[in-house]
C-alpha cells in the first residue's frame, strides 16, 4: 500500500483548522466524544494498594474504542508531545523504540520544536518537542502504548520514560479523519464527520463522561 505524502502540519491545517493538538480536544471541536474510563471504580483499595481490577477495566475500554476507530488498512499518524523546560536538554523518549513492531518505519520519524502549545503564561518557559510517525495499526504495539498512556500517574508498567513531563500521545487516523487521545482515566475522540463516531456514541453511551454527557447527547441529536 502506498503512503500519502502529506505531513502532519499540512494535514492538521487542512483537516482540523484551528485545532491545537493538546489535551481537551473535545472542547475545541464540535464533533467529538469524551469518555470516562473505569467509571464508578477507584484506583486504590481500602488497604491503599492499587486496584488492578480498575486498571484492567480502563485498558479494556480504551482498547475497545481504539479498535472501533482504527482498522488494519487505515493510515495513522502516531504523535507524541513532550513538554520540556527551556533549561533542560531534550532526551530521547522510548515511544518509538519500544512500541514499534516494524523498526524500519522509524526512518519516517519526524521531529519539530514548537513554542509553548498551552495558552498559559505560567508555562512560557517551556517548549514542545513533537514527534510524529506515519504508520499502520499492525506496525505498532498499540495495546502496550494504550496501557502506558493510562499508567501516567501510577507505579505501573508499561511506562513512558522521559526527563520531561509525561508525554501526551495522540493517534490520528488520516484515512477516516479521526483524532484519538487517551489519558489515565478517560479519552477524547474528535472527527470531521459525525457519522464516523456515531457508532461509538451508540455502542458505548454508558461510558460517556458524566460532566459532558448532556452536551454530548445534544451533539448527536
Amino acid at each position: 500500500m502506498e503512503w500519502t505524502t502529506i505531513d502532519l502540519g499540512q494535514y492538521l491545517t487542512s483537516t482540523f483548522p484551528g485545532l491545537t493538538l493538546v489535551p481537551s480536544l473535545y472542547h475545541q471541536w464540535d464533533i467529538g466524544i469524551h469518555f470516562e474510563l473505569g467509571a464508578g471504580m477507584y484506583q486504590f483499595k481500602d488497604d491503599g494498594s492499587l486496584n488492578y481490577e480498575m486498571f484492567d477495566c480502563v485498558y479494556s475500554q480504551a482498547l475497545s474504542i481504539f479498535n472501533e476507530l482504527f482498522s488494519d488498512s487505515d493510515e495513522i499518524f502516531l504523535v507524541t508531545n513532550v513538554y520540556q523546560h527551556k533549561s533542560y536538554k531534550m532526551n530521547r523518549i522510548n515511544v518509538y523504540n519500544h512500541y514499534l513492531k516494524n523498526k524500519d518505519i522509524k526512518l519516517r520519524l519526524s521531529q519539530e520544536t514548537l513554542p509553548n502549545v498551552f495558552n498559559d503564561e505560567a508555562t512560557d518557559d517551556y517548549y514542545t518537542s513533537r514527534f510524529s510517525l506515519k504508520c499502520r495499526k499492525q506496525d505498532i504495539k498499540y495495546p502496550l502504548l494504550i496501557k502506558a498512556a493510562c499508567n501516567e500517574d501510577f507505579p505501573l508498567k508499561p511506562k513512558f520514560r522521559s526527563v520531561a513531563n509525561y508525554p501526551d500521545v495522540f493517534f490520528i487516523n488520516i484515512t477516516k479523519n479521526v483524532v484519538f487521545f487517551i489519558y489515565d482515566r478517560g479519552c477524547e475522540v474528535i472527527a470531521t464527520n459525525k457519522e464516523t463516531v456515531l457508532p461509538l456514541y451508540e455502542k458505548y453511551g454508558d461510558w460517556l463522561d458524566e460532566y459532558s454527557r448532556e452536551e454530548i447527547v445534544k451533539r448527536f441529536k
